[in-house]
């Protein structure tokens, strides 16, 4: 047993052994009892002791459980789910060790708001820039578990909106660096109709040099006609942002002066800005008890501008697309539940690029040169996918699926010369296949098999000439999974554990070759074996005091099994970018003076930071505390208070990393991204309830 779980298992089991017995048993966290988590990312809506699969859920209660602006404390409270976090603006997120290497930001993790797609054509997803406060549930489908959400290598991950309530409510968080963050909300729910609507300000100041940050957004939801048998669902986001960038930095820079920027980047004032939209229509119609049709279709569109030390990069997204599905129960008695149905999606891609002449602006930062760039891609695809599940007998059930994608890009270029190229992938069948065995009431054993891909990304299907590489192949992989649910203690424990078994070829490396230049190869084959382990628990003391103390750890295995490349054999060497081993835990304590108060932990194993695996950070630990308070009068008004410390022992850590870094010329390789050091905040909320 890895050394980091005992004091886990100290602290979790000290509360098992000393608690009495409680009439009501209900989660500090989420407020209902622990096995009543319904998820939507499966069949149908079903608790998760029902699904052959790891499904990680964050509630609403878990994602304000910090300070209510950063998502990456809470998805890593996920055992297999590891988000690195270089800024607000800078993100990865890997899910057993699939996204690991990523250059930048976050693929092969396909992400959903509602129905709506938040992964681009190009397969860049991005969550970070949603406010919290407008979230009700993130569910994470960990690696190809669902043929509904696309057989991503990956995984998926979807964001359910915060479901409208008759509330008007305000909050405010300030912080160490500057940070301010006010939500206004107001909410409507009636027989026929609910309205959501959200507005948020994030600005901070930031703590390194050139990391100042500032986001506005607006989020509306709701649903019109509701009627017995149908519904008519909308949504809507706009997100404006502007987020300096301090970039990556070298060791000794990481040592010895963490807030320091890079230099080129702090030169050129680099920062992005954008202003992104999405809206989406879902109509549902229940035809009979046995059968239910639901459609979708969305429109999303992204304008950006990103000043950088080598050029000036401006950027134009225009996705479109919809979704219809049939599901319902099958057989003599329905017994069985199927869904089936088609996704569409395409969009439109215009990049140019521009000198960035910032050395010429006498210290005024960036300024734009002559056009050096002008291209254009358009990425159309379609998954159908089935899936449903089969009773054996009363404790036994088949579960099965498929997935079929099929993709096809155009690209052009118009400047500095002029061509036109297209390509398409052969279709990716994606199969699956699990049994669920339910041994008592409250325990559940499956076991699955399932099949996933990962298209390679624009620049990773282009040569270093521009023309396409008509060799490189979609990655892809098949997952052996083991699991264990169950709930004891009339509900007060929730315990899950799996074991899994990844395996991937065709492995896509993106070489880095110039400043904004990648190759991408199919290199080899990569082993991805772990096991996880999860448990929450609650317990009501006397007096009005109440425990709820959680606990998830993830110990893998991840390696090149397969991967020669440049001359060089890295065959068993561990896998860039991703810990082989993380923990988390915590505890809640309630008082009946409507106080609260929390501390969580977290460990990081060390990470590889080459292929060769001769670079390395150290592992570390994190250990965050949070005070509040929490009372409703006259049942209508409601206010909180809380205060909270981040990093509590000023660790010095690796926030995120730059995988295979390259130093040009003398310059060493800019590895890291430092975190936070010690930060604290204080956070105000008032509700009006009607």
């Amino acid at each position: 047993m890895p050394k980091f779980l005992l004091p886990l298992l100290l602290l979790f089991s000290w509360p098992v052994l000393a608690q009495p017995r409680a009439d009501s048993i209900r989660t500090a966290t989420t407020g209902k009892d622990l096995d009543e988590v319904i998820i939507a990312s499966f069949l149908v809506n079903d608790s998760i002791k029902n699904l052959p699969a790891a499904i990680g859920v964050i509630t609403e209660r878990q994602l304000l459980a910090n300070n209510g602006v950063e998502l990456a404390s809470s998805i890593n409270r996920i055992p297999g789910v590891y988000m690195q976090s270089g800024g607000y603006n800078t993100n990865r997120i890997a899910i057993r060790g699939i996204g690991s290497r990523t250059p930048y930001g976050t693929n092969k993790v396909r992400a959903f708001y509602g129905n709506i797609p938040l992964t681009s054509g190009d397969s860049e997803t991005t969550v970070e820039d949603l406010d919290l406060q407008a979230m009700g549930q993130v569910e994470i489908i960990k690696v190809p578990q669902s043929a509904v959400y696309g057989a991503g290598l990956g995984g998926a991950i979807r964001i359910t909106p915060r479901a409208a309530a008759n509330e008007v409510s305000s909050n405010t968080t300030v912080g160490s660096y500057g940070l301010l963050k006010s939500t206004l909300s107001a909410g409507v729910n009636k027989k026929n109709s609910a309205f959501n609507v959200s507005y948020h300000h994030l600005e901070s100041a930031g703590w390194r040099e050139n990391s100042a940050y500032k986001r506005n957004g607006i989020t509306v939801s709701g649903t019109v006609f509701k009627r017995v048998r149908s519904k008519l669902e909308f949504i809507g986001n706009y997100t404006h942002l502007k987020a300096f960038i301090p970039s990556s930095i070298d060791k000794p820079t990481f040592e010895n002066s963490p807030e320091s920027a890079a230099p080129t980047w702090k030169a050129s004032k680099g920062f992005e800005a954008y202003d992104a939209y999405l809206s989406g229509l879902s109509y549902a119609y229940e035809f009979s008890n046995r059968i239910t049709f639901s459609t979708s279709v969305y429109l999303t569109h992204k304008e950006s501008n990103e000043p950088r030390p080598f050029d000036i990069l401006q950027e134009n997204t225009t996705g479109f697309g919809m979704r219809t599905q049939f599901s319902g129960r099958l057989g003599k008695n329905a017994q069985s539940d199927f869904i089936a149905g088609i996704e569409l999606f395409r969009d439109n891609f215009k990049a140019r690029t521009f000198e960035n002449l910032y050395r010429q602006n006498n210290g005024q930062g960036s300024l734009e040169g002559f056009l050096l760039t002008d291209a254009q891609q358009n990425r159309a695809f379609y998954n159908a996918f089935a899936q449903v599940r089969v009773p054996i007998y009363n404790k036994l059930s088949l579960h099965a699926g498929v997935n079929v994608n099929n993709t096809n890009v155009s690209l052009s270029d118009n400047f500095p010369e002029r061509r036109q190229q297209a390509y398409g992938y052969r279709p990716v069948w994606s199969p699956q296949l699990s049994l669920l065995f339910h041994p008592g009431k409250n325990q559940s054993v499956y076991a699955s098999v399932s099949h996933g891909f990962s298209l390679p990304s624009t620049s990773e299907s282009l040569l270093s000439d521009g023309s396409i590489n008509s060799n490189i192949k979609p990655e892809t992989g098949y997952q052996f999974e083991l699991g264990y649910k169950a709930w004891f203690l009339d509900n007060r424990l929730h315990v899950e554990t799996a074991v899994y078994a990844l395996r991937i070829i065709n492995l896509l490396i993106a070489e880095r070759i110039g400043d904004d230049q990648y190759l991408g190869v199919n290199a080899g084959r990569t082993s991805h074996d772990g096991i996880e382990l999860l448990a929450d628990y609650y317990v009501a003391l006397w007096h009005g005091f109440s425990l709820s103390p959680y606990l998830s750890a993830s110990v893998g295995k991840y390696e090149f099994r397969e991967f020669s490349y440049n001359g060089s054999n890295y065959a068993g060497k561990k896998l860039t970018g991703v810990p082989a081993n993380n923990a988390a835990a915590g505890i809640t304590i309630s008082a009946p003076w409507s106080v609260y108060g929390s501390i969580s932990w977290r460990y990081t194993d060390g990470i590889p930071l080459n292929d060769a695996n001769t670079e390395k950070t150290g592992a570390y630990a994190l250990t965050d505390v949070k005070l509040g308070y929490k009372h409703t009068f006259n049942g209508h008004f409601e206010a909180q208070a809380a205060f909270g410390i981040n990093n509590i022992f000023n660790t010095k850590y690796a926030a995120m990393i730059l995988p295979n870094a390259m130093g040009f010329g003398t310059n060493l390789p800019r590895f890291y991204y430092p975190g936070l050091p010690l930060n604290y905040y204080s956070g105000f909320s008032f509700k009006y309830i009607f």
